[in-house]
């Protein structure tokens, strides 16, 4: 509904990769939903822990896997089919942990025209600042005016870096692809550990 993925989806995409990896065909993922339905019968159903599983079963395929968010990029429900050897996202897509609308919400228990933006800025779910931050390996550029005014023109250029990816990836061995994907998410972020002398900051 609306985009947003139910746990038979998960369960779905989850078997489809598993089936991708036994006869050794790449994966693509295209990357388009607001998050998983948060519906209770979802909640209900292991909507959650299939999410996890996703993410953890995404972790350990044998194959090279390419994810890509063509519109939204919506929480937990893009995670569940977001872990990949390369992560990109198209131009004027977004890729965040919620909406402004809801990050608003609960930052100043109001959504309006003043905070809708502070909570945009504030999230950084914009390519080009994700890109800066590591989130996804590159931006792929849309054709004047977004992908919806020419998607003739907008799946070739999409065609041009996946083909790219997979010829990259397609050079490397099994471990080689799970050790690269297991670094490319265990190093992002930043933590911050408690000294006697006060509080440092690292790089997860």
């Amino acid at each position: 509904m609306y985009g947003c993925a139910h746990p038979e989806g998960y369960r779905k995409a989850l078997k489809n990769m598993k089936l991708a990896e036994k006869f050794g065909l790449p994966i693509i993922c295209l990357i388009d939903t607001p998050g998983a339905y948060p519906g209770i019968g979802a909640e209900e159903r292991g909507q959650s822990s299939l999410i996890a599983a996703n993410i953890l079963e995404m972790s350990k395929l044998e194959v090279p896997v390419i994810c890509v968010v063509i519109g939204e990029g919506g929480s937990g429900g893009a995670l569940g089919i977001g872990v990949g050897d390369r992560v990109c996202m198209l131009e004027f897509s977004y890729y965040s942990v919620i909406s402004p609308e809801g990050c608003a919400g609960i930052l100043w228990k109001n959504a309006t025209e003043v905070t809708k933006p502070l909570a945009a800025d504030a999230l950084k779910l914009v390519s080009k600042d994700l890109l800066r931050l590591g989130v996804v390996d590159s931006v792929i550029p849309e054709p004047l005016g977004g992908a919806h005014r020419d998607n003739k023109e907008m799946a070739t250029i999409l065609r041009g870096f996946l083909l790219r990816y997979l010829r990259e990836l397609g050079q490397k061995n099994i471990q080689e692809l799970l050790d690269g994907r297991y670094q490319k998410f265990r190093q992002m972020g930043v933590f911050l550990e408690g000294s006697a002398n006060g509080i440092s900051a690292g790089s997860a």
